[in-house]
């Protein structure tokens, strides 16, 4: 069985330090100089999802950080009964935060 792991594509939470900030977001790359995300501030997302529910158009940002900042990755995950951060925005949202995070337009349907 293949474990899951920091791949691109995959859903994490960013905890970075000085100053300490928390990231949500699709991982785009990650190496020896940093991270690459497509997302927000973990404050953010209750505010983009009532934006898509909404119908508005909303919007996540292609973020880098360096490494010197990282203190920490984790897969965003189910934690026994609670669902994880992706399966509570979908709920809410009504989309998936993968089609929401790597559309280069935001938020919105496409037509």
């Amino acid at each position: 069985m293949q474990r899951p792991g920091f791949d691109e594509g995959s859903i994490v939470l960013l905890t970075l330090h000085s100053p300490r900030q928390k990231f949500f977001g699709l991982l785009r790359r990650l190496n020896v100089a940093g991270v690459e995300l497509r997302g927000l501030p973990l404050e953010s997302l209750e505010d983009l999802t009532r934006q898509i529910r909404a119908g508005e158009h909303a919007t996540a940002s292609t973020l880098f950080f360096p490494m010197n900042r990282v203190e920490q990755i984790e897969l965003d995950a189910p934690a026994g009964e609670l669902p994880s951060l992706a399966e509570s925005f979908a709920l809410q949202a009504g989309r998936p935060v993968e089609d929401v995070f790597d559309e280069p337009n935001g938020g919105e349907k496409r037509k």
